[in-house]
């Protein structure tokens, strides 16, 4: 006993010590640059240009019936009066009637061209909701150094940004090394077949990007506890999606004399049958790239952990587990939305449906959650229909690539404080339509939120810091003048 004792003393030792070194070894990602000189720009009158735009409701809807199109082609007009040098410089043409396309020729033809993407629609407000704004949603209300409004986060602050920046270069005659697409899509938040339809445009005109740069993370405050700097995140890979409506059909009939199992029943033991046997939790790929780019930075403790995953991952996982917004990064998520069965209270359904949405993590895919979801349930009076429009989890680009280095270089030079990881990016984007024509795709807002302002995009009180708006267009012009 006295010798095995000794034998696991000693291999506690060594992985005593292993992580030790790892711990104290580990070096930094982050490239050294020198911060952006303030760059003179007006914030008020760029605030209050974005605050002109929140007012134009171009609001995106599943029916496109319900679409204002005159609020679009407003709002267009709006971006021609508001960016003159910028629409004298640049090719433009709309795509599926509603979508921009922006063409700005750059100085030598055989460089790869790139695009900046952004979505002119937004989400409605709900009217139940309206009241409890702190400013009005659609006016563009300038107060306590934001500019607040439906749209601000998701994502007009993004296209005015753009533009902002692409006014300034070419107002000064600038023109970029190579040829820049602006592609702001009118229906991002129900599918973007504005996006899709610009992919298939470049592909018919055989064009192929060397990255594209969409909405999707950002600089976020707050985020690691214990961490003073700000971590600034590049999507590159989005989740997959998957809808899948649970069909369960039995005799119907008075609900006076119910069978031991009703339609209704059977469908709602199937569904807590899926939420008590989640998809695996898996911490590899971007998840992991991203913790361990992180773990150089951050203090002693958590660094210990970090830095030495083949040690603590299964600790990491469970705690990673205990809250939704970390659970998602490292699983397949498992969410019923949607449920329906009788039209009165006194009749058992013929029928019962409801609707599980799945956000599905790199490495698995629609066939296999679905097998998953079969085995799960275990019933075969339970059939599976896929609904709306699933998608696999997009590729993941290159985070070796020059093209995410001059993202990273750019990002250092308008945020130095932060730190620059990549990540995965639980929602959907237009970004997700280029993976054919566009090496890399990559997601980024170049702006500052705290922890608290993250419900606010989709949800009540949305709103910019002028400040940081500012900051925004200083990232976009910078990554212009850097194309070369």
């Amino acid at each position: 006993m006295k010798k095995i004792a000794q034998i696991l003393a000693a291999l506690v030792g060594v992985v005593v010590l292993v992580a030790g070194v790892r711990t104290c070894t580990v070096s930094s990602q982050q490239i050294e640059v020198e911060p952006l000189p303030p760059a003179e720009v007006d914030a008020g009158a760029a605030g209050k240009r974005l605050g002109d735009a929140i007012r134009y409701r171009t609001i995106s809807h599943f029916d496109r019936s319900q679409l204002d199109r005159g609020a679009f082609l407003a709002f267009h007009r709006f971006l021609q009066r508001s960016y003159p040098a910028a629409h004298r410089a640049l090719d433009r043409e709309r795509v599926d009637d509603l979508t921009l396309l922006y063409i700005w020729p750059g100085r030598d033809p055989s460089l790869t061209p790139v695009a900046l993407l952004a979505h002119q629609d937004v989400v409605p407000v709900p009217p139940e909701t309206s009241e409890r704004w702190t400013q009005p949603a659609f006016e563009g209300v300038i107060d306590g150094g934001f500019v607040w409004g439906r749209g601000a986060m998701d994502d007009k602050g993004n296209v005015m940004a753009i533009l902002e920046a692409t006014e300034r270069l070419a107002a000064g005659g600038f023109r970029p090394a190579r040829t820049v697409y602006l592609a702001f899509g009118h229906d991002e938040e129900v599918g973007g077949t504005g996006a899709t339809a610009v992919a298939a445009l470049l592909a018919e005109r055989g064009i192929e990007l060397d990255f594209v740069l969409d909405e999707g993370l950002a600089v976020i405050e707050g985020l690691i506890p214990g961490l003073a700097q700000p971590v600034a995140m590049i999507g590159v890979v989005e989740k997959g999606y998957l809808s899948l409506r649970l069909v369960v059909e039995q005799p119907g009939g008075h609900s006076s004399t119910p069978p031991r199992q009703t339609a209704v029943g059977i469908l709602a033991s199937a569904i807590t049958r899926l939420e008590r046997a989640p998809l695996p939790a898996r911490l590899e790929g971007v998840p992991r790239e991203f913790l361990t780019t992180l773990a150089p930075e951050t203090p002693l403790r958590l660094r210990l952990v970090l830095s030495n995953l083949w040690l603590f991952e299964g600790i990491l996982k469970r705690f990673l587990a205990g809250t939704p917004g970390t659970n998602a990064v490292i699983r397949t998520t498992t969410a019923p939305t949607m449920l329906s069965g009788s039209p009165k209270d006194n009749v058992l359904p013929n029928r019962a449906e409801g609707v599980v949405n799945f956000r599905i993590l790199p490495g698995d895919t629609i066939a296999s959650v679905t097998e998953y979801v079969r085995a799960a349930i275990a019933d075969d009076r339970v059939t599976l229909e896929p609904i709306g429009h699933p998608r696999e989890p997009s590729r993941v680009s290159s985070t070796d690539s020059e093209s995410f280095r001059l993202v990273q270089r750019s990002i250092g030079r308008v945020f130095p404080e932060a730190v620059v990881t990549p990540n995965l990016v639980l929602g959907g984007t237009d970004a997700r339509h280029y993976g054919e024509v566009a090496r890399d795709v990559y997601r980024f807002s170049p702006y500052r939120f705290g922890p608290g302002d993250l419900a606010r995009a989709h949800g009540i009180d949305e709103r910019i810091g002028l400040e940081d708006h500012a900051d925004a267009i200083r990232f976009y012009e910078l990554l212009l003048q850097s194309l070369d």
